[in-house]
């Protein structure tokens, strides 16, 4: 067995950080205090520490029979620090000198890709998300410590408080926003006065387009399927529309160590976990966003209409007791 604690370079724990030996099927997650545990035959190997907003790191161990190796890493933020910026209607303008302290991430270099938007979100400095599990699984989002109703969220200035998993930031493609604005500390008014960790504005491209198409596709471990079509027009006499649709699925069914229960007994020994098959949690949802209107009139600059549908449908986890044999 190999274990260890997960610090960052700020001495740090990294809790649900991925640590597997490379090339093999042994592997495991760290627990809140960054500690992890990985049992697997003797031998040489290549340990590999990856996490949301962390470099990944690589080292070599040898693995005993008989014996614990124990292996503490450091891991390195991947950030990109941006210049003090202001956010004014016509976009992102860079001064020395701002009444609000904000960054700005731009989401061109991500799009025509499958990723969401919590992977652009991790580029921004003090920005912490943290996934309990597959596709459809509960996202935190810690901003300078702050989380929770802490911390707000909205889209072209409008709250997403209750919209459901099916629209959480780890749901809905990159493609889907033109930038991402991060307010810290004190907001704008516009936004109210109860984030007092900070905002998260999710800013949609609002530039007139002939006409555009994007789609993507990805298939991934656990037959997880991800797609998004993504198109509009805009026609002469200002009359324009937007279609955003995209989907999410896995079966998740990865392998996780739980405990084990004696059905004879019915004693659960919790401090000894098995690798077994997570079931019944199968994740799908559905989103199709639609906008329709007019722009550059005399009597409006633009006026939209927009709807909204959303499914989802998630398998209950049923909890993993494997019998003993």
């Amino acid at each position: 067995m190999i274990s260890g604690k997960i610090l960052s370079t700020e001495k740090e724990v990294v809790d649900f950080a991925t640590v597997y030996l490379k090339g093999t099927g042994y592997g495991g997650i760290t627990n809140q205090e960054g500690i992890y545990h990985v049992s697997a035959p003797a031998g040489d190997y290549t340990l590999v520490v990856s996490a949301v907003g962390y470099k990944t790191v690589e080292k070599p161990v040898t693995l005993v029979r008989g014996q614990r190796v124990r292996q503490n890493v450091t891991i390195t933020p991947e950030t990109q620090q941006l210049d003090e910026v202001t956010v004014v209607s016509t976009g992102v303008s860079r001064v020395k000198r701002s009444a609000f302290n904000a960054v700005a991430v731009d989401t061109k270099e991500l799009q025509n890709t499958t990723r969401n938007l919590s992977d652009a979100l991790t580029k921004a400095p003090g920005m912490k998300l943290r996934e309990s599990g597959g596709v459809g699984s509960d996202m935190q989002l810690m901003l300078d410590g702050f989380s929770g109703k802490h911390v707000k969220v909205f889209i072209d200035g409008v709250p997403q408080e209750g919209v459901g998993s099916s629209f959480a930031l780890n749901n809905i493609p990159v493609n889907f926003a033109d930038r991402i604005e991060v307010y810290k500390g004190v907001v704008p008014v516009g936004f109210g006065t109860d984030a007092i960790g900070g905002v998260i504005n999710i800013v949609t491209n609002k530039k007139r387009r002939r006409w555009f198409l994007d789609a993507s596709y990805s298939y991934g471990s656990f037959n997880t399927h991800k797609s998004n079509v993504h198109f509009g027009q805009t026609f002469k006499n200002g009359f324009t529309y937007e279609i955003n649709a995209f989907q999410n699925y896995s079966d998740n069914d990865y392998r996780i160590d739980s405990p084990v229960e004696d059905f004879e007994t019915g004693r659960i020994d919790r401090d000894k976990k098995v690798r077994v098959r997570r079931f019944n949690d199968t994740y799908h949802n559905e989103a199709v966003i639609g906008k329709v209107g007019v722009i550059d009139k005399k009597w409006a600059d633009r006026l939209m209409f927009g709807f909204t549908y959303l499914k989802s449908a998630t398998k209950l986890f049923s909890v993993l007791l494997a019998s003993k044999r």
